[in-house]
């Protein structure tokens, strides 16, 4: 069992509410965690919420969202643990690279700068944004169709209408951009410090059916960070869609998440 006083902040992703995180949330307080699941910045308390006040996100960034992280975990106690899922990942990973965190679990993480092949499924994902210019300063909505290709494609029908109804919001279409035109940014916000030798452990998780981040980023993303001897493990979960931290096969993936980090001391 983890020391009481060890903090995890987990960070969600694009198009979910942070009360998504509930159930990891509660699983991670009975195995001694202190865990918190703050939104983005802007982020309404409710989904209902969310959904009636998309301006209040509308325009936030990457870097926004790693500020609002920093400062979140400049009031903690300890040094946090931070799990992250989808762009929740790419932001998990830029804590640990500035040294801000302990570990991090990065599941199914949008990519980072260096990942350069994109498999057409994550691109026709990311266009739901890209394909309006004006999208980078509104908030931006899924559809029940775009939820079950770009999360639910591995779920039976009815369970992926049932989680997005439950949990999608209105998101930032900027983080879409920031990432989709990294390559051409030297300060790029979706620039991780990939070669920080002192860092904590980190452990990249797939889904090896996602179609949002196929298992293709993951691990593209794990061969930038060859020049650091720091941890950095990898774990795929066959079968499994962009979905897997929310539905009801979420259990395995926080056991998962659990145990790497139990046994690296944390």
């Amino acid at each position: 069992m983890a020391p009481a006083a060890t903090p995890v902040v987990f960070i969600h992703g694009l198009w979910l509410h942070a009360t998504s995180w509930g159930p990891w949330v509660e699983l991670f307080r009975e195995a001694g965690y202190a865990p918190v699941a703050p939104g983005w910045p802007g982020t309404q308390p409710t989904v209902e919420e969310a959904r009636q006040r998309p301006d209040s996100v509308a325009g936030k960034g990457i870097d926004d969202v790693v500020e609002h992280y920093a400062k979140i975990i400049g009031g903690l106690d300890a040094k946090p643990a931070v799990i992250g899922h989808s762009f929740g990942g790419l932001i998990a990973q830029r804590l640990l690279g500035q040294n801000l965190a302990a570990a991090a679990v990065a599941i199914d993480a949008a990519p980072i700068k260096g990942v350069l092949a994109l498999p057409l499924s994550a691109l026709r994902v990311a266009s739901i944004a890209l394909r309006n210019p004006a999208n980078r300063k509104r908030a931006v909505s899924l559809t029940p169709e775009q939820f079950r290709y770009g999360f639910g494609n591995a779920l039976p029908e009815q369970e992926s209408a049932e989680l997005y109804q439950r949990w999608t919001v209105p998101s930032p279409g900027r983080p879409l951009f920031e990432a989709a035109f990294a390559g051409f940014s030297p300060r790029s916000p979706a620039k991780v410090d990939t070669g920080n030798r002192t860092r904590g452990p980190l452990l990249l998780i797939a889904g090896g059916e996602d179609r949002t981040v196929p298992p293709a980023i993951t691990k593209s993303t794990r061969k930038l960070y060859h020049k650091s001897p720091a941890v950095t493990d990898y774990q795929e979960f066959a079968g499994r869609g962009h979905s897997l931290a929310l539905d009801s096969g979420w259990r395995e993936v926080a056991d998962s998440a659990l145990k790497w980090l139990g046994e690296r001391s944390l």
